[in-house]
């Protein structure tokens, strides 16, 4: 072997060729043998070399047999040819066997052109054979599967046959832009394009649009395994949970039924999974070879972990390049097409990149063909997305940095430890802005930024509201976040479950469990983090995001922007924000200036200029003058907005005044007329070459068809104005009040006899129709109320014409006998159970169901203690939490160990270790005596 690069250096170029070919076939499963001394049966696959074919047929450089028969070939050519150049003469290959010899499939259809550097396959039983790059030669036991298809079915013998005969895509629950992609990208794929760029705006559903595609490429083209790359594990948690919450159009039944979803978590794949997900960093690690992977590095965005240089991947007998047939590549915009590129490229597979923001890379490696588009503007209009305006907070230090004088005591914290001293500086330190919270901590910038905050977010950002939206706030780095946290701890006047730091390195608890608290629970209400919820994770109550860090990639400020897109269903969103209605916007709170020059070509709210009032807009649109595009953009979200808003009598009013037309339309027409691509292609519709002019005039022709509408019906923006204003309330903080009477009227007493009593009627008239009326009749119960029941029940009171809230009812039932309600009602869906028993006579006081179960609670600890079962002081801590949960959630089981505030403190493990054996009767015991 020590002569080998010796003797090769003599050989001639196709000689050495031919040596690393032999290399690579070996390496492939492959037994290479010289023709007159074949021995077919030496292996499953024989690649036999000089073959001598038929006159004209020549001689085949490779011969290739799987099962002691033919059924392809390979040219060989020494590297640095041009492959393509050679097609036609190794397609003459596949004809011209000998007359003794018969093969399966004629011609033969597996043709490879290679130089040992470069290696080209053509399919001759594709549609329309067309050769493409591979890494390596496919393994025998691949072309004896592909050989077998053609023999069984030779109406559709290969993938891109199938590819082409796809059934019509049943919707279902598919949104129409989530449709739309899977249809493009269907017919990219019929078209054998190599590479697909799919553009949808953050929260238009793309991991939900991939799991269809999935399915259908799987089930209707029978892919042998379709590969979904993710960012990190988060991600891929995500991914695999929307796998197994889709429910299959054609069957009702869940993807995760019909097929094995792998969510790759070791380093192998499972042989009968038929989509796996995994991370990039894990798929390098398992296509080295590596026994196993640190779970660490899957937490950590593939950005994080990505070597400086592009890794380099050699060939995998375990995992061949054919071992995916499709690659989806979620959120491609980033490392994946530089460091990572080789990762994606050595599978023989179709590339379908998603991403919500794309950058001149991402479109060159997908080669420019975007099969989809898009934006932010469009998911606004069709309610896929939430508007957003954005809130300034500046501040001195934050401007221009400041200087700790000679003699002033200062702090000096180390990095890894956070072990602080303090001590007089000896001599000056001017700092820079972009030193803060690196170099240097300013905590009293950072306490200046969230006491504004915290001043302004009922006044200015959230007007009327008394609970802290769901805010996520992006700090800079591990440090930075702790800081934060207890300063808006602190600044809030709250305790730890109100803020939350959630960061790969969080220890106190689970970050998924402390995830799935802010996205279902009413705390954490502020969380910080760095970069783990920057992208991809789905947390539809956030209303505020606000940056205290800078960003220097615009596509990354865009995926944290992202994060407060989600539109919500309103019972959901008031079960975590209970003073909202709806969510009907979030708001961009910038203390850094991120929001600046520098990403003027980002994605830009509709709402440009939230100061200009709605009423100053619509009155611009009376006289015919041109309206600014922001401004016009700005009226788009506005309607958009209201149109959330509005009663069903006022949207019906105003759609009449508009002569059929919605608010909602209006400001779709808005928006489209806004599209720079609409100017293009309206220009290009007068004349053939437009000049920049030609363009702008169109677009200005475009917005005032779009506008006129408005601008020829004062009577339509006349009640658009009273419409808006009736939603609205004047706060007088100057004029001084003293109280004349205090006492419920006549007519509010009889008003509240009206509703009670129409309430009575309802549950009376749906008892057998609602579940949680059906259990509530029943007496003892002869199943036990959920808190699903209970929302339901709260999702039928709240729709017109009823639009019965708890708080409404319990108000109706306090002017009629005051003695006889106690609280307020508010807040708590399950105090619709202690409504329901009122009205039925169940119960002779109105209680907070949270009071109820309180009470019972107390009198089953005594009747424990008669019994002679005692508490130690941390059992009580918990049982006490499990009260609350009781309180809120109709019950206990083994899925609220969860989420808060269990999680924070060991979840179901540390339960059990607490309560032993007794855990589940002591849960059961209390849901019963509790929630009774």
């Amino acid at each position: 072997m020590a002569d080998t690069g010796t003797t090769q250096s003599y050989l001639t170029a196709e000689a050495r060729a031919r040596v690393e070919i032999d290399r690579q076939l070996e390496g492939a499963g492959w037994v290479v043998q010289l023709a007159n001394k074949a021995n077919l049966g030496a292996g499953a696959g024989v690649a036999v070399r000089e073959f001598v074919l038929q006159k004209p047929h020549g001689r085949a450089d490779y011969l290739l047999f799987v099962d002691r028969v033919p059924v392809g070939a390979i040219e060989a050519k020494p590297e640095g040819t041009t492959l393509t150049e050679v097609e036609r003469q190794s397609s003459k290959y596949s004809e011209g066997l000998p007359e003794t010899i018969s093969a399966p499939v004629v011609p033969l259809p597996f043709v490879y052109e290679a130089t040992g550097a470069e290696t080209r396959f053509t399919n001759l039983k594709d549609p329309e054979p067309r050769s493409r790059r591979v890494y390596s030669f496919h393994r025998p036991e691949t072309l004896r599967v592909w050989i077998r298809d053609m023999v069984e079915r030779p109406e559709d013998p290969t993938l891109r046959a199938r590819l082409r005969q796809m059934p019509a895509l049943m919707e279902g629950d598919l949104w129409k832009v989530q449709a739309t992609a899977i249809r493009n990208i269907e017919e990219s794929l019929h078209d054998d394009r190599p590479r697909a760029l799919v553009q949808m705006a953050t929260g238009s559903g793309k991991t939900y649009t991939a799991a269809n595609l999935s399915y259908r490429l799987v089930r209707y083209a029978d892919a042998r395994r379709v590969l979904f790359l993710v960012d990190r594990g988060n991600l891929g948690r995500q991914t695999e949970r929307e796998c197994q919450g889709f429910s299959i159009a054609e069957t009702g039944r869940k993807l995760t039924q019909e097929y094995v979803v792998q969510r790759l978590q070791a380093n192998r794949i499972d042989p009968a999974a038929r989509v796996c997900i995994s991370t990039i960093q894990r798929m390098y690690s398992i296509l080295r070879g590596d026994a196993e992977m640190d779970d660490e590095l899957d937490n950590e965005s593939a950005d994080h972990v990505a070597p400086e240089r592009p890794v380099e991947i050699a060939y995998n007998a375990e995992v061949p390049p054919e071992t995916f047939d499709v690659v989806i590549i979620d959120e491609c915009h980033r490392s994946i097409y530089t460091v990572w590129r080789q990762v994606v490229e050595y599978f023989d597979a179709h590339l379908i990149g998603l991403t919500a923001t794309p950058t001149n890379n991402t479109f060159g490696f997908f080669d420019k063909n975007l099969v989809m588009e898009y934006g932010h503007d469009r998911a606004v209009v069709d309610g896929v997305n939430v508007d957003y305006t954005v809130y300034k907070i500046r501040t001195e230090i934050t401007k221009q940095g400041s200087t700790i004088e000679v003699g002033d005591l200062a702090g000096y914290r180390n990095r890894q430890t956070r072990a602080l001293r303090w001590e007089l500086a000896d001599e000056s330190a001017t700092y820079a802005a972009g030193d803060l919270d690196r170099k240097v901590v300013a905590k009293d910038q950072i306490r200046t930024v969230i006491r504004t905050f915290r001043d302004r977010l009922f006044t200015d950002i959230f007007p009327g509201r008394s609970t802290v939206p769901k805010t996520l706030i992006f700090a800079k780095d591990d440090s930075h976040a702790d800081d934060i946290v207890q300063v808006v701890r602190e600044e809030f006047g709250k305790g730890n479950d109100f803020a939350q730091k959630i960061t790969y390195r969080t220890t106190d608890g689970n970050p998924e469990n402390l995830l799935a608290a802010f996205r279902n629970s009413m705390n954490p209400r502020v969380v910080v983090t760095v970069d783990m919820i920057a992208t991809g994770t789905d947390v539809k109550p956030i209303e505020c995001v606000v940056f205290m860090r800078d960003v220097k990639s615009r596509t990354y400020f865009e995926q944290m922007v992202g994060r407060g897109v989600r539109v919500m269903d309103d019972t959901d969103f008031q079960s975590v924000t209970p003073d909202a209605k709806t969510k009907e916007r979030f708001v961009v709170v910038d203390a850094v200036g991120v929001t600046e020059s520098r990403f003027a070509d980002s994605t830009q709210p509709l709402e440009r200029n939230p100061t200009v009032p709605l009423e100053k807009i619509l009155k611009s649109l009376s006289f015919g003058a041109d309206v600014p595009s922001d401004l016009a953009s700005s009226l788009a979200s506005r309607l958009l907005r209201l149109d959330r808003q509005i009663r069903p009598e006022d949207r019906e009013r105003l759609q009449a005044l508009a002569k059929g037309t919605s608010l909602h339309d209006l400001a779709g027409a808005i928006v489209d007329a806004l599209d720079p691509d609409r100017h293009e292609a309206a220009a290009s519709a007068e004349t053939a070459s437009p000049s920049e002019e030609d363009v702008a005039g169109a677009g200005r022709e475009l917005l005032r068809t779009a506008l006129q509408p408005l601008a020829d019906n004062p009577e339509l923006r006349n009640e658009i104005i009273e419409v808006r204003r009736s939603l609205e309330q004047t706060i007088d903080e100057v004029s001084i009040d003293e109280v004349l009477e205090a006492s419920y009227s006549v007519e509010a007493r009889a008003q509240a006899a009206a509703l009670a009593g129409d309430f009575r009627r309802f549950i009376e008239e749906h008892r057998d129709e609602i579940e949680a009326l059906q259990v509530l009749y029943s007496r003892p119960y002869k199943e036990r109320l959920t808190f699903a029941q209970v929302r339901e029940l709260a999702a039928v009171l709240g729709r017109p014409p009823r639009n019965w809230t708890p708080e409404k009812l319990w108000r109706a039932y306090d002017a009629l006998d005051h003695s006889k309600v106690h609280g307020s009602g508010e807040r708590m869906l399950t105090d619709i159970v202690s409504l329901v028993r009122y009205a039925l006579e169940q119960d002779a006081e109105l209680v907070p169901f949270g009071d109820s179960v309180g009470r019972r609670f107390d009198s089953w600890l005594v009747m424990q203690e008669q019994q002679g079962v005692t508490f130690t002081s941390d059992q009580r801590q918990w049982l006490g939490w499990m009260r609350d949960v009781v309180a809120t959630d109709l019950g206990l089981s083994s899925e609220s160990f969860e989420y808060a505030p269990f999680s924070a403190h060991g979840g179901l493990v540390r339960a059990s270790e607490v309560f032993g054996a007794r855990l589940g009767l002591l849960m059961d015991d209390l849901t019963k005596a509790l929630a009774a």
